[in-house]
């Protein structure tokens, strides 16, 4: 008997600690900054390059039954008023997700390698 698609999927947990070890293994930085829902939680990503922040990624399904980042919330040029005001919003919206931080060159490629 086949093991169904659902049973195969891998926690936001599990997502989550591979990335934050393969970043750190790779040297660069990596912290959980919120911890959602162990199991299914949606996945943000706060992407930095040498402390300076390149964007906000989130962990979405694609059309192939895959998964793909997709940039969200507000360009960093915004500043980190918008930031915090558009991730404020998403916590009060979704008490169920995931705030990581990454800081490693390319962050959005390397987190997409990850858990994509």
């Amino acid at each position: 008997m086949a093991e169904s698609q659902d049973n195969a999927r891998l926690t936001s947990a599990i997502l989550v600690n591979a990335l934050v070890r393969r970043t750190n293994a790779a040297g660069g930085f990596a912290m959980v900054l919120v911890k959602g829902d162990a199991t299914s939680g949606v996945i943000l990503i706060q992407a930095l390059e040498k402390g300076r922040e390149s964007g906000l990624f989130e962990r979405v399904s694609n059309f192939a039954g895959g998964y793909a980042l997709m940039r969200c919330g507000p360009s960093p040029e915004d500043g980190p008023e918008a930031l915090a005001t558009y991730v404020a919003r998403r916590r009060r919206s979704d008490p169920d997700l995931w705030i990581v931080e990454l800081d490693i060159p390319e962050a959005e490629r390397f987190a997409a390698e990850t858990i994509c």
